[in-house]
């Protein structure tokens, strides 16, 4: 399996027929670069398809995902970048609301 340390998802969509020298160089503008063992998701305008690129050290590994029914929670605004966990990763690829996970779902006193 490919190493992940960290997961990184851009706001903006991608043409979902970008190949990996496209996504490679889309990564590189929107991070500034593209780190090993660090995962790159982007989604369609439609936020029906997503593709995720891998830095393993050595190459570059892309991946893609479309969902048959729904679409996957996209943020629409704010930073152009955001970090993800591995749950909120999880949740976001089966098309769960993966900002409500971790800190911003937890509930306190008032």
């Amino acid at each position: 399996m490919i190493r992940v340390d960290a997961v990184w998802l851009a706001v903006q969509p991608l043409d979902m027929r970008a190949g990996t020298e496209s996504a490679l160089a889309r990564v590189v503008a929107v991070f500034g670069e593209a780190r090993p063992h660090h995962a790159y998701l982007f989604a369609n305008r439609r936020a029906n398809r997503m593709k995720c690129l891998v830095h393993d050290g050595i190459g570059v590994w892309l991946a893609a995902r479309r969902l048959n029914a729904g679409k996957f929670v996209w943020p629409l605004d704010g930073a152009s970048t955001q970090s993800l966990t591995r749950v909120q990763l999880d949740a976001l690829v089966l098309g769960l609301p993966w900002q409500r996970l971790g800190e911003a779902g937890i509930i306190r006193t008032i």
